[in-house]
Formats: structure tokens, sequence, C-alpha cells
């Protein structure tokens, strides 16, 4: 999609951190916008900062590991605006356990929303994005973590693995409809995930158990402000590319566990099998 002017994009976990990011560097490129997230006065900040009439840019109060909810955002980004051009699945949770560790309540909130909430957009805007029969793009927030194990969580790590597996499998499903995908694998970025996530957890969890005080990627040296990763996926959205990193230090250890996976190959190859 190399023409942006004009189109209409569906973001969520627009309230802060990518998503707001997002949000600015699409209004800049003179898209419409909705903007999505659980925390509707989050969503509706980001709105007013762009400082765009509702022919431009709406918020809405949505909860992705609720199809209902998501199917509501459907309605409400069609009637608004008659069209979705990009999809944007960004809304996240970071729990800070590991597998060996973690509530079984845990596992079912951070699988709720990042994985559910990624199939949900899926689901409810795909078919309307393919039978408008024009150019469009999909693209669903990883991260580093999708790539590389994480030693911090494996309950995160697990499903940005999921959602990086789903976006390669989807561009190879839509390959010849016009429709792209991107899969967003950011390394450290000045995000609120740590505090969203201990806001926005399901009730009955333990919320400084599974989102404890403790520097996150967000609050790390080096971390990238939002407004340059929205860069880098306008980038990615007009040129059609699938993975989109953040991290050029990062590259040594995608290769070494590429060399450590093809070492198993190697394995095959010496018994002759």
């Amino acid at each position: 999609m190399r023409e942006l002017t004009g189109k209409v994009a569906v973001i969520t976990g627009a309230g802060s951190g990518i998503g707001r990011g997002l949000a600015q560097a699409f209004a800049a490129a003179g898209m419409r916008l909705v903007l999505a997230d659980i925390d509707g006065a989050s969503a509706e900040e980001t709105c007013a900062l762009l400082q765009l009439p509702p022919s431009r840019a709406i918020p809405a109060q949505v909860d992705v590991a609720q199809l209902t909810d998501v199917e509501r955002l459907a309605d409400v980004a069609y009637g608004q605006f008659g069209a979705v051009d990009v999809l944007c699945n960004n809304a996240g949770v970071v729990p800070w356990q590991r597998a060996g560790d973690a509530d079984r309540l845990v596992w079912e909130w951070v699988v709720a929303v990042n994985i559910w909430g990624v199939i949900n957009g899926i689901e409810t805007f795909l078919p309307r994005m393919r039978a408008q029969g024009t150019p469009g793009h999909i693209v669903n927030t990883a991260s580093i973590a999708g790539v590389l194990p994480s030693r911090v969580s494996s309950l995160y790590s697990t499903t940005k693995f999921a959602v990086v597996g789903l976006s390669e499998t989807l561009r190879e499903e839509l390959k010849e409809t016009g429709i792209g995908v991107s899969v967003l694998c950011p390394g450290a970025v000045r995000t609120r995930i740590r505090e969203t996530s201990g806001q926005n957890h399901p009730a009955g969890m333990d919320a400084a158990a599974a989102v404890p005080n403790r520097t996150g990627l967000g609050a790390a040296a080096g971390a990238l402000e939002p407004e340059k990763v929205a860069a880098m996926v306008l980038d990615a959205i007009r040129d059609n590319r699938l993975y989109i990193f953040t991290e050029p230090a990062l590259r040594p250890l995608v290769d070494e566990r590429w060399r450590l996976m093809m070492e198993g190959f190697d394995v095959l190859s010496e018994r002759k099998v």
C-alpha cells in the first residue's frame, strides 16, 4: 500500500505506547483513524492529542479479549468511515512470570489478550476487508520475545511466538488477495505496558505477582521512542514487508538461534535419515 492518504486504520492498544505512536504517524500520513483501547479515557486522550475532527479520528473503548467488543469496534469503524484499510492488532499485556511458576488465571489472561485479541481482530475485520476488494494491510504486534525466548516471562514469550507464527501463515494465505501482513517485533520501547498490564488485569488475579514493580523493557536504557517504531511500521506497510525489527544489535542473537536450528538438521544429514 504505497498511498495511505485518506485510508482508514483501526488501532488497538491506541491509548499509549506504540499504539499512540502509530496513531500520530498515521494521522501525519493523512489517514482516518479508529483508536481503540481497553481504557476508554486513554483512547480519548490519544484522539485529543491528534487535534483532528471526528471525520478523521474517533476513540473507542474495547477489550480485545472479548469477541463481542471487537465486533462492535468493526461496526463503529465501518459505520463511521465505510471501510477499513489497515488493521493494527497492537493491544497486549506482559506478565512477568515463568511457565513453571505461573498461576492458571495469569496464563488465561495473557493468552486471551495477546493471542485471542489478535485472532478476534482477524476473524472480525478480515472478511470485511476482503469484501472491499481494495488493497489492505494487517499489522500484528509481537515482540523480539516472539523470535528470541524470553528469560523474564515464558508466558509473554509464548504468546508472542504465536503471533509471529500466525502472521507468517496469514501472509501466505493472503498472498494473492492484495492484503499484506506485517509482524512487529520490537525490542525495548518506551511504553507503559507494565503499568497498563497491572491496571487491566482480570478480577481475582494477583496483579503484584503477575506484574511486579520491576524495571521492564519500556524503562530499559536505550529504549526507542514509540514514534520511531511507528515510522518503521509505516515503511513496512508501504513496502509490504513481513518482519519489522527495531534493534540491529539483536541480530547476532537471532543468527545464533537459527544456527542452533540448522545444527538440528545437520544431525539428520550425519545420520543419513
